[in-house]
C-alpha cells in the first residue's frame, strides 16, 4: 500500500491494478477476476485483523469486493487501487462490528443496582402497523430475485444464505472446488445487489 499519494511515482503493481480497472469498467469480465485473484487473500488477513469470527470474514471479504466494484467509477487512479480497496474492507468491517454490537446488547435485560435488578421498559419509537407488510414485500422481492439466478447461482445462494452451510460444506456437497463456490457466491451476490438496486423503488 505504498503508492497512497497522488505525488507517489506508480509501482509496477498499481500499474497493473489501473490496466485492470479500466478493462473492468469497460465489462471485462476477466478484470473482475484479476482484481479478487490478486486481493482477496491479502484482504481475509486483512479483515482477520479486526473480525474474530473466522466464519464471517469470507463473507466481509466478498461484500468488500462487491461494494469496490458497484463504486468502480468513483475510484481515482491518482491514489493505489490497493489503499482505496483496503479503506472499503476496513470500512465494511467496522460497519459489520458495530451493528454486532447493537445487535448484541439488549435492552430488556435487568439491570443490577444496590436495590436488587431493575427492569428496564422503553416505548416502541419504531413501531409501524404495516410494518410486517413491508417486511413481507421486502421478503417476496428478495425471493423473487434469487428464483431468477442461474441455477448454479441460486444453488449455492441457497445453501449458504437459507441452509447456513460453510464454504467447505457447500463445495463437499455440490463436489466443487472451493474456489468455484466462493466464486458463484460472489457473482450470485453481484447480480442479487443489482436486481434489487433496479426494484429498490418498490420497497
Amino acid at each position: 500500500m505504498s503508492d497512497s499519494s497522488p505525488d507517489a511515482t506508480p509501482s509496477e503493481s498499481s500499474e497493473q491494478d489501473r490496466e485492470y480497472v479500466r478493462r473492468a469498467l469497460e465489462g471485462d469480465e476477466s478484470a473482475y477476476a484479476a482484481l479478487v485473484d490478486k486481493y482477496q487473500r491479502a484482504l481475509y488477513y486483512h479483515i482477520r485483523k479486526m473480525v474474530r469470527e473466522e466464519k464471517e470474514i469470507d463473507d466481509l471479504v466478498q461484500e468488500t469486493f462487491i461494494k469496490a466494484f458497484n463504486a468502480l467509477e468513483s475510484y481515482s487512479e491518482d491514489y493505489a487501487f490497493s489503499t482505496w480497496l483496503y479503506r472499503i474492507a476496513t470500512n465494511h468491517s467496522i460497519d459489520y462490528l458495530r451493528k454486532k454490537r447493537l445487535q448484541t446488547r439488549s435492552i430488556s435485560k435487568p439491570v443490577k443496582t444496590k436495590e436488587g435488578h431493575l427492569e428496564m421498559e422503553l416505548p416502541d419509537l419504531t413501531y409501524r402497523p404495516d410494518k410486517h407488510v413491508v417486511d413481507d414485500q421486502r421478503r417476496e422481492l428478495i425471493q423473487d430475485a434469487i428464483d431468477e439466478l442461474p441455477p448454479k447461482y441460486y444453488r449455492v445462494i441457497i445453501l449458504r444464505h437459507q441452509q447456513e452451510k460453510t464454504y467447505d460444506e457447500i463445495a463437499a456437497q455440490l463436489d466443487l472446488p472451493l474456489g468455484t463456490v466462493k466464486a458463484h457466491i460472489f457473482r450470485a451476490r453481484k447480480l442479487l445487489y443489482k436486481k434489487l438496486r433496479e426494484k429498490r423503488g418498490t420497497f
